[in-house]
């Protein structure tokens, strides 16, 4: 059923239009390469993903900086697997990771369908938790730049998603109403929760298939949030 009411559309970047998850695979394969490492990309996958999602969580909660974020993700991770890495190698690869991670640039399936379409009728906003210098690029080399008015990230807000400085950053950015909004993202804490204790409605895209609360509205492909907008 058609939502109504709605002017301006929020999405969520990584995870939600921007297939993080393959072009982040593609980038590790990459600087293992250069580097002459020797890993088993699929093994380190196994470890790092889990280990990256906490680390994330631990920066959303302003428990740790961005260069630890970095860091350690790719410590404990080269520690799971059993691979003997100096820190010096470790610091590289961190900034070869942000440098190649952008020169892949994957899309969920359906993206450039649902922008176009949705273009028509609403004013589309990005609400990002990446790093400003990344995000810009992600959306420039993907060809989705030209599809938002306004790309709000958690650098230039201060905070990060779910905190509500953040949502209410990129409403008076976008001189949006929260009554005439809605957001999309694929993480239930940052992205849903967090617009909802803002006064935005939400679509979970849930291609995680998480058990979600019954009463939030989800979709597991891009092109099924037609039926709501």
């Amino acid at each position: 059923m058609k939502i109504k009411g709605i002017k301006h559309v929020f999405f969520d970047l990584d995870h939600t239009l921007w297939d993080f998850d393959k072009n982040s695979a593609l980038t590790f394969e990459k600087i293992f390469d250069v580097h002459t490492l020797g890993i088993n990309t699929r093994e380190f996958l196994d470890a790092y993903e889990p280990i990256n999602l906490n680390y994330w969580k631990l920066y959303r909660e302003e428990k740790i900086d961005k260069e630890s974020l970095r860091y350690k993700r790719l410590k404990d991770t080269f520690d799971a697997v059993g691979s003997q890495v100096s820190d010096e190698v470790i610091n590289q690869l961190s900034e070869d990771y942000i440098t190649y991670l952008t020169t892949f640039n994957h899309l969920f399936e359906g993206t450039i369908e649902l922008l176009d379409y949705l273009q028509a009728d609403y004013e589309l906003h990005i609400i990002t938790n990446g790093f400003e210098e990344a995000q810009q690029r992600k959306m420039d080399n993907s060809n989705i730049s030209k599809y938002f008015e306004t790309i709000t990230n958690s650098e230039s807000a201060g905070v990060k998603k779910p905190n509500p400085i953040i949502f209410n950053h990129a409403l008076q950015t976008s001189k949006a109403k929260p009554e005439e909004s809605i957001m999309i993202g694929d993480n239930y804490e940052a992205d849903i929760l967090g617009a909802i204790d803002v006064g935005l409605d939400v679509i979970l895209f849930n291609y995680h298939n998480y058990n979600a609360e019954p009463h939030i509205k989800q979709v597991n492909q891009l092109v099924d949030l037609k039926k709501y907008l």
